[in-house]
C-alpha cells in the first residue's frame, strides 16, 4: 500500500544521508515515477526533501530538519511499533516485522523501556485472513476489482466491487467497497468471503467518501428489548453492552432493557444463554422462541 511505502521511504531517508530513486524503487519494487510521486507526497505532507544531480547526488531530507527537529519522543517511537506489530498479525508478508526492524535500527537510541501495548488483530482465522487482506490491499493499489463469493443472510453469490478500503471494526476485518450488484457503497465482512480474486480490470476510482462506521448507522436499533437473565450471566450483559443495560429486581434476576437492529439475530443472541434467559418483549420474538423450544424438545426427545 501506498501509505507503507512512504513510511518504509522516510525511515530509509531518515537512516541514510543520501539514497537514489533506483534504488528506492529497487527496494520496494515499483517504478521511479512512483518513487518520484512518492517523494512530491512526502514534500506536500511538510517533509523538507531535497534532491541534488551529479555524482554524489540523490535523494536526501535537509540536514538542519534532522538536527534541530526532534520527530518522534519514545512513547511515540513505541505506538508506531505497537501498531506496526499488530498488522503483521494479519500479514502474510512479514513486510510489516521488516518495517519495525528498519525504524527499530534507526531508532534505538531513544527507544527506551518495555513494549506495553500488544495487539493482535487476527482473531481466529489467521490462516485465511492474512491472504485475503493482501489481495484486497493489492487491489486497492493497483484499481482492479474484485471478485469473491459472499455469504450473507440473505443468500449467497458471486459479487464484484470496486475496492477503497480495508476496515477493522467490531472485533472483525470488512472491505469497503462499491458493489456492481447492488449500485452502491457496501460493507463485506471478510470471514463471509470466499475465492477472493484481483481481476485484471481496472476501474476509476470515484470520489468515495468514508465509510460510515458509527454504531448508529451499522446497528440503528428500533426493536425495544426487555428480557430477565439469571444473575451468573451478568458478566455477559457487561461485556456486551456494558454495566448500564441492567437493574438487579428484588428475585435476584437481571431485567435487560436494549435497542436490537435485527429481530432473527435478537433471537439467536437469546438462545446462547438457554435457560438463563427469559424475553419479555417484543412479544413476537417470545412467540418465535417458544416455538423454538418446542421444535427442539421434539428433535431431542428421549427414547
Amino acid at each position: 500500500m501506498k501509505i507503507d511505502r512512504l513510511i518504509g521511504i522516510l525511515s530509509i531517508l531518515l537512516q541514510k544521508e543520501v539514497t537514489t530513486a533506483p534504488e528506492l524503487a529497487e527496494h520496494f519494487e515499483v517504478s521511479r515515477r512512483t518513487i518520484n510521486r512518492d517523494i512530491e507526497t512526502l514534500c506536500q505532507a511538510g517533509i523538507p526533501i531535497k534532491t541534488t544531480r551529479g555524482v554524489g547526488g540523490g535523494i536526501s531530507i535537509m540536514d538542519g530538519y534532522k538536527m534541530d527537529r526532534t520527530l518522534l519522543t519514545s512513547r511515540d517511537m513505541q505506538m508506531i511499533l505497537a501498531g506496526l506489530r499488530s498488522l503483521d498479525s494479519v500479514s502474510g508478508s512479514g513486510y510489516y516485522g521488516q518495517l519495525m526492524e528498519k525504524l527499530q535500527a534507526g531508532s534505538s537510541e531513544f527507544i527506551s523501556g518495555r513494549d506495553s501495548v500488544l495487539i493482535d488483530l487476527s482473531s481466529w482465522y489467521k490462516t485465511s485472513l492474512a491472504p485475503k487482506i493482501s489481495t484486497i490491499q493489492d487491489a486497492i493499489e493497483n484499481r482492479h476489482l474484485l471478485t469473491f463469493h459472499y455469504y450473507a443472510q440473505a443468500g449467497e453469490g458471486k459479487r464484484t466491487i470496486e475496492p477503497y478500503y480495508v476496515v477493522f471494526k467490531w472485533s472483525s476485518w470488512y472491505v469497503y467497497g462499491w458493489c456492481q450488484k447492488r449500485k452502491d457503497y457496501r460493507l463485506f465482512k471478510l470471514n463471509r468471503m470466499v475465492k477472493v480474486v484481483e481481476t485484471d480490470k481496472g476501474f476509476v476510482c470515484r470520489n468515495a467518501p468514508l465509510p460510515d462506521l458509527s454504531t448508529e448507522k451499522i446497528f440503528p436499533g428500533g426493536i425495544k428489548v426487555k428480557a430477565l437473565f439469571s444473575k451468573d450471566v451478568k458478566w455477559r450483559l457487561v461485556e456486551e453492552f456494558g454495566p448500564n443495560c441492567f437493574t438487579e429486581t428484588e428475585d435476584g434476576r437481571l431485567m435487560f432493557t436494549a435497542d436490537y437492529t435485527d429481530s432473527d439475530n435478537l433471537i439467536t443472541w437469546i438462545m446462547t444463554f438457554g435457560n438463563k434467559a427469559e424475553v419479555l418483549e417484543p412479544v413476537e420474538a417470545r412467540r418465535q422462541i417458544s416455538k423454538m423450544v418446542q421444535k427442539m424438545a421434539t428433535i431431542y426427545k428421549e427414547d
